[in-house]
């Protein structure tokens, strides 16, 4: 297939099948922002924790390592016993993987507050929550948003599998070009995927450098 004819077809399918595009695309950014959400409220109070006392670190570091390495598709099909297809298994599989960069580089953001920063706060009189307040989540958050950032982008790339479980997705587009042998679709699967991956991944390194910047500012 030359690249005209390619180009071509693309062309095609968004002046055929626009609509259907805008489904997949917004069922994906649905299902991998939900995820993200529900990931981030789990991660980083066990994160918190986990920093606060150190067995409970080493118990749930351990845990989301394993995490990590259970292929999603694995995760997927081990839900569809017990909860069947559709949304929800896609969402609690992808919760799942998204746990643990949050987790961790949460932990890891709480540890990196020079102990001087923290013994100064508790001389100026600040108890423990004000200290949580106006000291340690400053100072953790380029960590956390971090792993916001390789949370989320797991998350997308990995949305695409939902749609061997009826959720729907880009995926639809990415696994009908492989069944059909049509590489426009799998272009324009892949292609949106690869770019929300990268556009959200640059949005986050801005607000990474924007929030370390105030950080440092804040610590010195």
């Amino acid at each position: 297939m030359g690249v005209y004819s390619l180009v071509t077809e693309i062309v095609q399918y968004f002046k055929s099948s626009g609509s259907q595009y805008e489904e997949y695309l917004i069922q994906h950014i649905q299902l991998s922002i939900t995820a993200l959400l529900i990931a981030l409220v789990i991660g980083v109070p066990l994160g918190y924790i986990s920093y606060k006392h150190p067995k409970a670190a080493e118990f749930f570091t351990t845990t989301s390592q394993l995490l990590r390495i259970i292929p999603s598709l694995a995760i997927l099909f081990i839900l569809i016993p017990i909860i069947g297809v559709g949304e929800l298994p896609a969402l609690i599989a992808l919760v799942f993987l998204g746990i643990p960069p949050i987790l961790v580089n949460t932990i890891l953001g709480f540890k990196e507050i020079p102990a001087v920063t923290k013994e100064v706060a508790s001389g100026l009189g600040m108890d423990t929550k004000q200290l949580m307040k106006k000291i340690e989540f400053p100072l953790a958050t380029p960590f956390i948003l971090n792993g916001i950032k390789l949370s989320l982008v797991e998350i997308i790339a990995s949305a695409t599998l939902a749609t061997y479980i009826g959720a729907g997705g880009l995926g639809t587009l990415i696994f009908t070009g492989l069944g059909l042998y049509r590489m426009d679709l799998l272009i324009i699967g892949g292609g949106t995927v690869t770019f929300l991956s990268l556009l959200s991944m640059f949005i986050l390194d801005i607000t990474i450098r924007k929030v370390s910047k105030n950080s440092v500012e804040f610590s010195s």
